[in-house]
Protein backbone atom coordinates (compact mmCIF):
# COMPACT_ATOMS: atom_id res chain seq x y z
CA UNK A 1 0.00 0.00 0.00
CA UNK A 2 2.89 2.23 0.75
CA UNK A 3 6.43 1.44 -0.71
CA UNK A 4 8.80 1.59 1.87
CA UNK A 5 11.63 4.17 1.63
CA UNK A 6 14.27 5.67 4.07
CA UNK A 7 12.89 8.85 3.37
CA UNK A 8 9.51 8.12 5.10
CA UNK A 9 11.03 5.75 7.76
CA UNK A 10 12.82 8.78 8.89
CA UNK A 11 10.07 10.95 8.87
CA UNK A 12 8.11 8.42 10.71
CA UNK A 13 11.48 8.05 13.69
CA UNK A 14 10.75 12.26 13.77
CA UNK A 15 7.96 11.87 14.57
CA UNK A 16 7.95 9.48 17.08
CA UNK A 17 10.95 10.95 18.67
CA UNK A 18 8.78 13.92 18.92
CA UNK A 19 5.98 12.38 20.51
CA UNK A 20 8.25 10.61 23.04
CA UNK A 21 9.32 13.60 24.08
CA UNK A 22 5.82 15.43 24.76
CA UNK A 23 5.50 12.55 26.90
CA UNK A 24 8.56 11.85 28.56
CA UNK A 25 8.71 12.55 32.34
CA UNK A 26 4.90 12.04 32.48
CA UNK A 27 4.51 8.65 34.36
CA UNK A 28 6.20 5.59 35.28
CA UNK A 29 7.51 2.86 32.96
CA UNK A 30 5.73 0.08 33.07
CA UNK A 31 6.76 -3.01 30.58
CA UNK A 32 3.43 -4.40 30.25
CA UNK A 33 1.90 -1.50 29.59
CA UNK A 34 4.26 -0.64 26.83
CA UNK A 35 4.00 -3.74 24.71
CA UNK A 36 -0.14 -3.49 25.16
CA UNK A 37 0.49 0.32 24.02
CA UNK A 38 2.76 -1.02 21.07
CA UNK A 39 0.40 -3.85 20.20
CA UNK A 40 -2.43 -1.74 20.07
CA UNK A 41 -0.74 0.61 17.28
CA UNK A 42 -0.08 -2.08 15.42
CA UNK A 43 -3.23 -3.53 15.30
CA UNK A 44 -4.15 0.52 14.38
CA UNK A 45 -2.45 0.19 11.55
CA UNK A 46 -3.78 -3.02 10.70
CA UNK A 47 -6.51 -1.57 10.94
CA UNK A 48 -6.46 1.17 8.48
CA UNK A 49 -4.21 -0.98 6.05
CA UNK A 50 -7.52 -3.77 5.48
CA UNK A 51 -9.83 -0.41 5.95
CA UNK A 52 -7.58 1.44 3.00
CA UNK A 53 -7.76 -1.74 1.03
CA UNK A 54 -11.88 -2.17 1.17
CA UNK A 55 -12.22 1.39 0.23
CA UNK A 56 -9.96 1.44 -2.91
CA UNK A 57 -10.52 -1.63 -4.48
CA UNK A 58 -13.57 -1.77 -6.46
CA UNK A 59 -14.02 -5.75 -6.38
CA UNK A 60 -15.33 -5.08 -3.12
CA UNK A 61 -18.43 -2.50 -3.62
CA UNK A 62 -17.25 -0.49 -0.88
CA UNK A 63 -15.86 3.06 -2.31
CA UNK A 64 -18.31 4.66 -0.57
CA UNK A 65 -17.32 5.30 3.30
CA UNK A 66 -20.56 5.40 4.40
CA UNK A 67 -20.99 2.08 2.39
CA UNK A 68 -18.45 0.56 4.81
CA UNK A 69 -19.59 2.11 7.62
CA UNK A 70 -22.97 0.36 7.30
CA UNK A 71 -21.06 -2.85 7.57
CA UNK A 72 -18.72 -2.19 10.29
CA UNK A 73 -20.04 -0.08 12.87
CA UNK A 74 -22.48 -2.86 14.03
CA UNK A 75 -19.86 -5.36 14.41
CA UNK A 76 -17.72 -2.45 16.19
CA UNK A 77 -20.83 -1.80 18.45
CA UNK A 78 -21.52 -5.52 19.65
CA UNK A 79 -18.10 -6.06 20.15
CA UNK A 80 -18.21 -2.89 22.88
CA UNK A 81 -21.57 -3.94 24.01
CA UNK A 82 -20.45 -7.60 24.94
CA UNK A 83 -17.02 -5.86 26.48
CA UNK A 84 -19.30 -3.24 28.76
CA UNK A 85 -21.58 -5.51 29.90
CA UNK A 86 -18.64 -7.54 31.36
CA UNK A 87 -16.15 -5.03 32.45
CA UNK A 88 -18.60 -1.67 33.27
CA UNK A 89 -20.25 -1.61 36.69
CA UNK A 90 -23.51 -1.30 35.06
CA UNK A 91 -24.82 -1.51 38.92
CA UNK A 92 -23.45 1.62 39.97
CA UNK A 93 -25.74 3.49 37.29
CA UNK A 94 -29.01 3.65 38.69
CA UNK A 95 -27.43 5.09 42.11
CA UNK A 96 -25.16 7.63 40.17
CA UNK A 97 -25.79 11.47 40.10
CA UNK A 98 -26.35 11.30 36.28
CA UNK A 99 -29.59 8.80 36.29
CA UNK A 100 -31.01 10.05 39.27
CA UNK A 101 -33.85 12.22 38.08
CA UNK A 102 -35.75 12.88 35.01
CA UNK A 103 -33.45 15.91 34.21
CA UNK A 104 -29.92 14.48 34.62
CA UNK A 105 -31.33 11.15 32.52
CA UNK A 106 -32.34 13.61 29.84
CA UNK A 107 -29.53 15.44 30.47
CA UNK A 108 -26.61 12.30 30.27
CA UNK A 109 -28.83 10.93 27.22
CA UNK A 110 -28.23 14.47 25.29
CA UNK A 111 -24.69 14.24 26.42
CA UNK A 112 -24.14 10.67 24.99
CA UNK A 113 -26.03 11.41 21.79
CA UNK A 114 -23.81 14.31 21.08
CA UNK A 115 -20.42 12.35 21.64
CA UNK A 116 -21.74 9.88 19.69
CA UNK A 117 -22.74 12.26 16.71
CA UNK A 118 -19.11 13.65 17.29
CA UNK A 119 -17.64 10.03 17.15
CA UNK A 120 -19.62 9.12 14.26
CA UNK A 121 -18.58 11.89 11.72
CA UNK A 122 -14.56 11.91 13.00
CA UNK A 123 -14.42 8.06 11.73
CA UNK A 124 -16.62 9.07 8.52
CA UNK A 125 -13.70 11.76 7.85
CA UNK A 126 -11.22 9.40 9.00
CA UNK A 127 -12.44 6.86 6.33
CA UNK A 128 -13.24 9.76 3.62
CA UNK A 129 -9.66 10.38 4.01
CA UNK A 130 -8.56 6.71 3.48
CA UNK A 131 -10.25 6.13 0.76
CA UNK A 132 -8.64 9.98 -1.14
CA UNK A 133 -5.15 9.36 0.76
CA UNK A 134 -3.71 6.29 2.23
CA UNK A 135 -3.24 4.87 6.04
CA UNK A 136 -0.18 6.47 6.21
CA UNK A 137 -1.34 9.78 6.27
CA UNK A 138 -4.45 9.15 8.53
CA UNK A 139 -1.99 8.18 10.89
CA UNK A 140 0.06 11.16 10.33
CA UNK A 141 -3.49 13.43 11.13
CA UNK A 142 -3.59 11.05 14.17
CA UNK A 143 -0.67 12.70 15.62
CA UNK A 144 -1.30 16.15 14.27
CA UNK A 145 -5.00 15.70 16.98
CA UNK A 146 -2.58 14.41 19.58
CA UNK A 147 -0.63 17.52 19.37
CA UNK A 148 -3.65 20.14 19.56
CA UNK A 149 -5.08 17.99 22.75
CA UNK A 150 -1.73 18.92 24.16
CA UNK A 151 -1.65 22.20 23.27
CA UNK A 152 -5.50 22.61 24.18
CA UNK A 153 -4.44 20.83 27.63
CA UNK A 154 -1.91 23.62 28.38
CA UNK A 155 -4.06 26.89 27.17
CA UNK A 156 -7.73 25.48 28.74
CA UNK A 157 -7.03 23.02 31.59
CA UNK A 158 -3.69 24.95 32.36
CA UNK A 159 -1.39 21.46 32.36
CA UNK A 160 2.10 22.36 32.97
CA UNK A 161 3.70 23.30 29.72
CA UNK A 162 7.80 22.24 30.18
CA UNK A 163 10.65 23.14 27.80
CA UNK A 164 10.50 18.84 27.01
CA UNK A 165 6.66 19.33 25.68
CA UNK A 166 7.91 22.45 23.53
CA UNK A 167 10.97 20.65 21.64
CA UNK A 168 8.23 17.61 21.39
CA UNK A 169 5.48 19.39 19.49
CA UNK A 170 8.44 21.48 17.50
CA UNK A 171 9.68 18.01 16.47
CA UNK A 172 6.41 16.57 15.79
CA UNK A 173 5.12 20.15 13.50
CA UNK A 174 8.90 19.38 11.40
CA UNK A 175 7.97 15.77 11.16
CA UNK A 176 4.68 16.72 9.78
CA UNK A 177 5.48 19.10 7.38
CA UNK A 178 8.32 16.80 5.94
CA UNK A 179 5.59 14.30 5.41
CA UNK A 180 3.52 16.73 3.44
CA UNK A 181 6.97 17.65 1.55
CA UNK A 182 6.97 13.99 0.97
CA UNK A 183 3.48 13.40 -0.22
CA UNK A 184 4.03 16.13 -2.56
CA UNK A 185 7.21 15.25 -4.09
CA UNK A 186 5.45 11.84 -4.77
CA UNK A 187 2.62 13.29 -6.54
CA UNK A 188 4.53 15.15 -8.28
CA UNK A 189 6.55 12.61 -9.76
CA UNK A 190 3.46 10.18 -10.43
CA UNK A 191 2.24 13.14 -12.76
CA UNK A 192 5.01 13.34 -14.58
CA UNK A 193 5.23 10.15 -15.05
CA UNK A 194 2.24 10.19 -16.71
CA UNK A 195 2.79 12.97 -18.80
CA UNK A 196 6.20 11.41 -20.08
CA UNK A 197 4.45 7.63 -20.50
CA UNK A 198 2.90 6.40 -24.21
CA UNK A 199 -0.65 5.92 -24.25
CA UNK A 200 -3.46 6.42 -22.24
CA UNK A 201 -3.27 5.97 -18.59
CA UNK A 202 -5.66 5.55 -15.31
CA UNK A 203 -5.11 8.65 -13.32
CA UNK A 204 -7.49 7.26 -10.17
CA UNK A 205 -7.06 4.25 -8.04
CA UNK A 206 -10.05 2.03 -8.64
CA UNK A 207 -9.60 2.42 -12.10
CA UNK A 208 -5.85 0.95 -11.40
CA UNK A 209 -7.55 -1.89 -9.56
CA UNK A 210 -8.99 -2.85 -12.61
CA UNK A 211 -6.53 -3.12 -15.07
CA UNK A 212 -4.09 -5.40 -12.31
CA UNK A 213 -6.94 -7.56 -11.92
CA UNK A 214 -7.56 -7.68 -16.09
CA UNK A 215 -4.09 -8.31 -16.42
CA UNK A 216 -4.25 -11.45 -14.17
CA UNK A 217 -7.30 -12.73 -15.49
CA UNK A 218 -5.50 -12.36 -19.06
CA UNK A 219 -2.55 -13.88 -17.49
CA UNK A 220 -4.15 -17.33 -16.71
CA UNK A 221 -5.93 -17.54 -19.37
Amino acid sequence: LESPSIKLSGIILIISVGILLTVAKETEFEFLGFILVMLAAVMSGFRWAMTQILLQKEAYGLKNPLTLMSYVTPVMALATAFFSLILDPWHEIIGSNYFNSPWHVTRSCLLMLFGGTLAFFMVLTEYILVSVTSAVTVTIAGVVKEAVTIVVAVFYFHDEFTWLKGAGLFTIMIGVSLFNWYKYQKLKKGKNSEDNSVGPLTTNVSAKYVIIEEDEHDDGA
